[in-house]
């Protein structure tokens, strides 16, 4: 469970932004409010599926393409153990992941490649 909670989070704070509660919220969108309830508590993970995660977006009200639309899909891949699908597809970007993960946990990263992989996500 550890994790769902700032997906969660953030779906509710969205919510609450557009001035609805749950249970309108799940009434207007054609979903169940005790799964929503549970997903916004952070006690079931963000669903997988991109469909799914495209309906709430829309009821959100999220732009696609919007920093809150790549928030929103970001949260919920992390959430569920995984990289986002278009970063994945960046071949240079994922053979720089081991130094991007050596940097998070504080690791000595050789300067020239910290260098090359600042330009590189600078470009994408």
């Amino acid at each position: 469970m550890k994790g769902f909670e700032q997906f969660g989070n953030h779906f509710k704070s969205l919510r609450i932004k557009k001035g609805m509660t749950l249970r309108n919220f799940c009434q207007t969108c054609g979903l169940d409010a005790g799964n929503m309830s549970k997903l916004e508590r952070g006690m079931i993970a963000p669903p997988k599926s991109r469909e799914v995660l495209e309906k709430y977006a829309a009821c959100l009200d999220i732009k696609e393409g919007s920093d809150d639309w790549y928030t929103f899909f970001d949260l919920a891949a992390v959430c569920s153990g995984q990289i986002p699908p278009e970063l994945m597809s960046d071949e240079k970007l994922v053979a720089k992941l081991p130094l991007i993960f050596r940097t998070l946990r504080g690791q000595d990263v050789p300067e020239d490649q910290l260098e090359d992989l600042a330009e590189l996500i600078s470009r994408s």
